[in-house]
């Protein structure tokens, strides 16, 4: 192991980018000792009370108040960007062109043209690029995919996602960026990004949609009178702006395997902090995670004896993927949730960079983001002919 840091910067101070923050300063405290000493060096946002509270709470040797500190400081080695979605080109072409190692949240861009320009930048690039769908971390959702691939449910007749969450509810909420561009960038693209790409890393690829409806329950909405962040509460002026894309949206797939599917999303569905959830079934059994339970899954398969028969709860232990090695008290029942996810992320990704032996799968490429950004501008292209099917290369 090199004895050289590693060197880490964050380019957004907001939730996410906290989360990313934290997940830095612990890559070294799970699957053992593969990496080099980790080096915080900076976290930027244009918020800089807010980057100099991230800074300080996470152990970051400075706050900026640019991105553009950051792709000039040749001292740094990797990048997490967790801003607005209409930013990450910019940002991620110049980190590549500087030499340094790039993980992305997602979606990956703001529209179909800057993600393929990013993933142009990928493939002609001599760095690490990365993207950041953290349920793929979840020991739970990935021993749902082992059942599947292992064929423990048998043929697979459907996958039933949604990801419900409350955010958007109230009507005095800000008018911040997460209400701004096109159709597909609202609900489908911030929450069914996770959804589809849940989907797929479970099912394998979706290869067409149809039934695709967008709806915006809330119309207009006032106008920030200061910065907005996450989805949190802010000042408002008494001036009302357009929401220019969507509350909710479903649609149903079809998988390259032949089965279907079907997902709806919603930023406004009351009661729902954070409801990610799905039913993977198969003609041998059914498996079934919900985020509000992220520490267990169903899992219902055909039992001899017809008295025991049923849905059987799976209690998150050192027996599913990620958990030995990955939290500190290694027993049963002991929880999870959004934090560790992030953890693993990050320690994927820097073991990426390092090339070390890898405890765990690599992070979802810049191309594995597109594909999912092909699947909801399909979504939206069936949404404007009346619910059509819509291919997907």
């Amino acid at each position: 192991m090199s004895k050289q840091p590693l060197s880490v910067a964050v380019i957004g101070a907001g939730m996410a980018g906290r989360s990313h923050a934290a997940g830095y300063r612990q890559v070294n405290t799970v699957f053992g000792d593969g990496l080099p000493p980790v080096r915080l060096a900076a976290v930027a946002d244009a918020n800089t009370e807010l980057a100099e509270d991230a800074a300080r709470r996470y152990g970051y040797e400075r706050a900026v108040a640019g991105w553009e500190e950051i792709v000039d400081d040749p001292t740094i080695d990797a990048v997490s960007i967790v801003v607005g979605n209409t930013l990450h080109r910019s940002i991620a072409e110049a980190l590549i062109r500087a030499g340094k190692h790039v993980l992305c949240e997602k979606p990956l861009a703001g529209s179909m043209e800057d993600a393929e320009a990013m993933v142009a930048a990928e493939n002609a690039a001599d760095v690490v690029t990365a993207v950041g769908y953290t349920y793929r971390r979840s020991p739970a959702i990935t021993a749902i995919r082992d059942h599947v691939r292992d064929n423990e449910l048998g043929e697979m007749t459907l996958f039933s996602g949604r990801y419900w969450a409350d955010y958007a509810c109230d009507p005095q909420g800000p008018l911040s960026w997460r209400f701004r561009g096109g159709p597909g960038s609202g609900a489908l693209g911030d929450l069914g990004a996770h959804a589809i790409d849940v989907a797929e890393y479970v099912c394998g690829p979706i290869v067409s949609v149809s039934g695709g409806a967008l709806s915006t329950q809330i119309p207009k909405r006032p106008l920030p009178l200061g910065a907005v962040v996450g989805h949190s509460s802010a000042p408002v002026s008494d001036e009302m702006g357009e929401v220019e894309n969507e509350d909710t949206a479903v649609f149903s797939a079809r998988f390259r395997s032949g089965f279907t599917g079907s997902f709806s999303v919603s930023r406004t569905a009351s009661g729902m902090p954070n409801g990610l959830a799905f039913d993977a079934c198969g003609v041998g059994g059914r498996a079934a995670f919900d985020w509000h339970r992220p520490a267990e899954y169903v899992f219902d398969d055909p039992q001899p004896e017809s008295r025991t028969r049923g849905a059987r709860q799976i209690i998150a232990g050192p027996q599913l993927p990620y958990f030995a090695g990955g939290y500190p008290m290694e027993a049963p029942g002991v929880g999870g949730g959004n934090a560790e996810m992030f953890v693993y992320q990050c320690r994927a990704f820097l073991d990426q960079v390092t090339g070390a032996p890898a405890p765990l799968p690599a992070c979802a490429s810049f191309a594995d983001a597109l594909r999912t950004m092909q699947v909801v501008q399909a979504v939206v292209e069936s949404s404007k002919n009346d619910g059509a099917a819509v291919d997907i290369s």
